[in-house]
């Protein structure tokens, strides 16, 4: 079983959390939601309310085999705050597992990591991600060693797949 962190904020993409947190945890592992506190109330852009289960302050990058970065307009809420930009440089040079989907990739910008970083986005990521120096494909589903990233809602399927299978 591995142990995965997913950061959210509110105005997230729902289902680029709920779907990829419901792959992991139907396939054996644990999908701790972290905000920026604990019991934090955070609402999606479709209205589902989420509850987190931990704050940035109450977590260690090392007691964690993966990040899940969802998307929406939380990763820009997020990249604001240096606690969860740190978070993602710590897996980044780590090179843990990041999974990151749709506007996700905003903060992994953040780190200063991405130049060189084979990864997709969003469509209207994708050129900021090429101009923090990414290497960007317009593809379902990216694998760049232990970053995987992914586009939109369609593309679920192939990146639950993919994120379910680098932690088998």
């Amino acid at each position: 079983m591995s142990k995965i962190i997913a950061v959210m904020a509110n105005d997230v993409e729902d289902i680029e959390y709920t779907s990829p947190a419901k792959a992991l945890t139907d396939a054996g592992n644990e999908v701790t939601l972290v905000g920026a506190n604990a019991n934090e109330k955070l609402t999606g852009k479709h209205g589902t309310e989420f509850t987190t289960d931990k704050g940035i302050d109450d977590i260690k990058a090392d007691d964690y085999d993966a990040l899940l970065i969802p998307g929406g307009f939380s990763p820009d809420n997020l990249r604001s705050d240096d606690r969860f930009v740190e978070l993602a440089k710590k897996f980044m040079l780590t090179d843990k597992a990041v999974f990151s989907i749709c506007h996700g990739p905003q903060l992994l910008m953040q780190t200063g990591l991405v130049k060189g970083r084979t990864l997709t986005s969003y469509e209207t990521v994708q050129t900021d991600l090429y101009y923090a120096g990414g290497i960007v494909k317009d593809e379902p589903v990216v694998i760049d060693r232990h970053l995987i990233t992914s586009r939109t809602p369609d593309d679920l399927d192939a990146f639950n797949k993919a994120i379910v299978n680098e932690l088998a």
